[in-house]
């Protein structure tokens, strides 16, 4: 018998808690016994609108500005208070283009598709406009939860307890998780590689002050741009990632892998926007552009290898689903 790796080990011992038994599933018409399309659909789910794009991306620049003068304008305390989670979930759709452009389907010119969406909005959403989120993301796509994995921990032991969800919530909406993020930038300024991934950091960041201090409202840097990715936007994210993959397990299978929530408008808003909602379809073919991702879902639906028990109704069951775990557990 060979003995299991280290990693296989943590695979065994940490994932898999949400996996259900799977029919296999042999194949259609149209999709291939891995879910992929074939042929001429595969090929009409990969073209990419390039002008609905550019307004989505063009959209998704304006919605902070404009957040911000409404602030300005209103200036009234309940405008201000909303203000604050109305930027964090601009902040999550520029997050979500970023992700598109690592995928390199945001725009079908290269060149145009990594300075958009990799350079200029991975550097102006808190990252560094360089390629390192897309090199870890493929490593996610290419193997969920294998070695490589650079979310491993954060979907693994699900279901978790209640208090264990509520104390990772806490800390989100607290600003712990905004730090733990930002404290390794500055820890390794002796290696150069870091410095410098820091110094562009700081770069896109000053770039957006000196548009605050350009309006004349420089403290809004804080109120209406750090605030809110500090406390909301953290909480967003992690209850989407749990909600893709919180709970599955390493597999050839994507259906053992990832999960598919019901979609709704309010969702798409508020949580998944841009399609990534459609995340086993997403997983099932990492080329598909985020608009055609709706069109393959609907086909691996229809053609069973999505079935009713795989589809959860909406987010709050999922969520409540992650956090049934008895509460005698350790804390993590």
């Amino acid at each position: 018998m060979v003995e299991l790796t280290d990693h296989s080990k943590l695979v065994t011992s940490m994932t898999g808690g949400m996996v259900t038994d799977l029919s296999p599933f042999l194949g259609s018409d149209r999709l291939h016994p891995d879910g992929r399309p074939k042929g001429a659909f595969r090929n009409e789910l990969r073209r990419i609108s390039n002008p609905r794009n550019s307004v989505t991306v063009i959209t998704a620049l304006l919605l902070p500005c404009a957040v911000v003068w409404g602030a300005i304008l209103v200036d009234h305390i309940a405008v201000w208070i909303l203000a604050v989670p109305a930027m964090a979930i601009c902040q999550n759709r520029l997050f979500i283009l970023h992700h598109e452009a690592a995928h390199r389907t945001l725009l079908s010119n290269r060149t145009l598709n990594d300075f958009i969406g990799i350079n200029l909005i991975g550097l102006l959403a808190f990252g560094t406009g360089s390629h390192g989120y897309r090199v870890g993301h493929m490593n996610h796509h290419r193997d969920e939860f294998g070695p490589n994995e650079p979310d491993f921990l954060l979907y693994s032991l699900y279901p978790i307890t209640r208090n264990s969800l509520r104390r990772k919530l806490v800390r989100d909406s607290t600003g712990v998780s905004a730090f733990r993020i930002l404290k390794p930038r500055f820890q390794r300024l002796r290696e150069s590689r870091h410095r410098l991934l820091t110094l562009r950091f700081l770069l896109g960041q000053g770039v957006i002050f000196t548009i605050f201090a350009l309006v004349e409202h420089p403290w809004l840097f804080l109120l209406l741009w750090v605030a809110p990715w500090a406390f909301i936007y953290q909480l967003l994210n992690r209850l989407r990632a749990i909600a893709e993959h919180g709970g599955m397990t390493r597999s050839a299978d994507r259906r053992c892998t990832t999960h598919h929530v019901r979609q709704t408008l309010l969702s798409r808003m508020l949580i998944a926007p841009l399609g990534v909602g459609y995340h086993i379809a997403h997983h099932v073919d990492m080329t598909l552009p985020c608009r055609n991702l709706p069109q393959l879902h609907k086909a691996l639906v229809e053609d069973q290898y999505l079935t009713d028990e795989l589809i959860w109704p909406n987010y709050r069951t999922l969520w409540a689903a992650l956090s049934k775990k008895p509460d005698n557990d350790l804390k993590i």
